[in-house]
């Protein structure tokens, strides 16, 4: 056999012996994770800590005796004046936490329908449901565009994120106000999407930015939506469900793993925040009827997101509504899991039949034009 004929043996995971993919920033697969997670956990995190070290950032949420505290997300950063916060949003200043209200961090971009969003098979937008009272058109929403509104900022820190540039950007000012987003709209913005980074620690910043533009639109049509970790405060959902429910818009939910542990060591944080938040918007799901109010979804992560994860989540999802659409997304080599694979089609057709017999029956496989 010529040398070029040869395939590189499986890789194996130094913690349990299976052939399975193991990213380097882990060094483990994520059953290992999952199962031992007081061995593993520990160097995960202090890998965590040096790689937000090479960017400047805080390696880990502060914690300042006497600083004001920021309650937006579970990591409830105490911050001296002058010192930054986890999310690279909001720090410190004469003994109270800024950012994120009056003025952000933020970029945003017209992006034509129907656009590769995390909902378009089942918004208005991509599919014309509710029309007409919330789309233009009766089926996907062309000649119109989304306000893609992009916050530099986020309080989770994951390996595998797919809009970590932002971390490596020369920080700009953080003065941008929610006013001068709204004014960006035009006839032709039929829908805003807030994400990033994620809006988490900006959330005043993007209700105020919703409102307004509203009010700009003078009552055309006008969606707006939030793609978020789901970590805010409870008390920002009230705000944001009023707005998507008002305008036709959804609230989609990224659900990263359902194991704690492999949580922390993907994102730096735990998803408990997030399942209460998304257990709160699925008991009033059934709100709207013409179309979901709130979409989930997970990346497909090789060697990391198994059918074990994946069937809790849909599980979890089923016990308020078995009609919640959740996508599972491919995954791709990216931010610090550049060693790791595409997701293989065998995993993925696996995956999506875990979620269908955990009871979902609107199940979507994203990026297939990604699997190998």
């Amino acid at each position: 056999m010529a040398e070029n004929d040869r395939q590189s043996p499986p890789p194996v995971c130094p913690g349990c012996g299976k052939q399975v993919p193991v990213a380097k920033a882990l060094g483990v697969c994520g059953a290992c994770i999952r199962e031992r997670p007081d061995q593993y956990l520990p160097p995960i995190l202090e890998g965590h800590a040096r790689l937000r070290a090479q960017f400047g950032l805080q390696p880990a949420p502060p914690q300042t005796p006497g600083g004001a505290l920021c309650d937006y997300c579970p990591h409830e950063c105490r911050l001296a004046d002058g010192e930054l916060g986890y999310c690279m949003a909001r720090d410190g200043k004469g003994g109270h936490v800024v950012g994120g209200v009056s003025g952000a961090r933020v970029s945003w971009y017209h992006d034509p329908l129907p656009t590769n969003c995390v909902a378009d098979w089942v918004c208005p937008g991509g599919t014309g449901a509710g029309y007409p009272e919330f789309t233009h058109n009766r089926g996907p929403e062309t000649g119109y565009a989304n306000l893609a509104v992009f916050y530099e900022s986020c309080n989770f820190h994951c390996l595998e994120c797919q809009n970590h540039n932002f971390r490596e950007w020369p920080h700009g000012p953080r003065d941008i106000t929610p006013a001068r987003v709204a004014r960006s709209i035009n006839p032709a913005t039929s829908c805003i999407c807030f994400f990033g980074g994620d809006p988490v620690p900006n959330l005043p910043h993007s209700i105020k930015t919703a409102r307004i533009a509203r009010r700009l639109a003078g009552g055309r049509i006008l969606r707006v939506c939030w793609e978020t970790n789901g970590s805010m405060k409870p008390a920002f959902l009230k705000g944001m469900l009023a707005i998507a429910l008002q305008s036709g818009g959804l609230i989609k939910l990224d659900l990263k793993a359902w194991s704690e542990p492999l949580h922390i060591a993907m994102t730096g944080a735990s998803n408990r925040r997030t399942l209460d938040n998304f257990a709160w918007l699925a008991a009033r799901y059934d709100l709207r009827d013409q179309y979901p109010l709130l979409v989930a979804s997970t990346l497909m992560v090789p060697g990391i997101i198994d059918e074990q994860e994946v069937s809790a989540i849909a599980g979890f999802i089923a016990s308020f509504s078995v009609h919640i659409p959740y996508n599972l997304l491919a995954f791709h080599p990216d931010c610090n899991l550049l060693d790791l694979p595409v997701t293989p089609r065998d995993q993925a057709k696996s995956l999506i039949a875990a979620a269908r017999s955990a009871g979902l029956q609107n199940v979507r496989l994203g990026n297939i034009h990604l699997l190998v």
